[in-house]
């Protein structure tokens, strides 16, 4: 029950309904760098994130990825299945150590069909990503790297950003694989394009973390 409660999306469900849920959910502490579920396993369950911090992506079998999306502590990730069932298409992997909460796709459903609140606020979770992952694909499409690296730096530092005394430290330690894997690049050309906005002044490196020097000379080339 603690763990539910700390879910935002569970906020306003009833006692009752939440005890049934607590009675059938299971709760895994998942270590860093463990796939949760890959392409063509059952889309059985839906997962809330406790703690820690999930990857999900698309993999190629030659071994090329496409990073979807990154989720934290009270966000969910595989709700796909709750439409149909399938089964699944990305794969899902801990970067950090979490904690998730896993809920049968039958309860959940059902408990999607008996609480339009809670219903409403699923729909428009599954709409905004739907519209972020509309917005992944024009940039990919329509933009070079340069446009697409300094898209994703400021919507890195808009969500994980920190004031420090040079600029807007970005709070997550991402290496440039990572960053390549979010933009459909390479390693290397991002490790280039980096050096260039340095070089600029438009941010700074120290390891894997980047501060932002310039964020409006970034969204300039956006």
């Amino acid at each position: 029950m603690w763990y539910l409660r700390k879910i935002p999306l569970l906020e306003g469900v009833d006692q009752t309904r939440l005890q049934q849920l607590a009675a059938a959910v299971e709760i895994r502490e998942i270590p860093r760098r463990q796939v949760i579920y890959l392409p063509g396993d059952p889309g059985d369950r839906v997962f809330f994130i406790n703690g820690g911090r999930v990857k999900c992506s698309k993999v190629t079998r030659d071994g090329k990825e496409l990073t979807l999306a990154y989720r934290g502590a009270g966000q969910l990730f595989g709700e796909l299945c709750v439409i149909d069932g399938t089964p699944r298409d990305e794969m899902a992997e801990a970067m950090k150590n979490a904690i998730i909460t896993e809920v049968p796709r039958e309860l959940f459903t059902e408990l999607l069909q008996t609480d339009n609140r809670l219903c409403f606020n699923f729909a428009c979770i599954v709409g905004d990503r739907r519209r972020q992952i509309e917005t992944k694909l024009e940039h990919l499409v329509f933009r070079d790297v340069q446009a697409k690296l300094a898209a994703l730096l400021l919507e890195l530092g808009g969500e994980y950003g920190v004031e420090c005394e040079d600029g807007l430290q970005i709070g997550l330690k991402i290496t440039h694989q990572e960053m390549a894997n979010l933009i459909g690049s390479t390693r290397e050309t991002i490790s280039l394009t980096l050096a260039q906005f340095k070089k600029k002044s438009l941010l700074d490196l120290n390891g894997r973390t980047v501060v932002l020097k310039d964020q409006e000379g970034l969204g300039a080339m956006t």
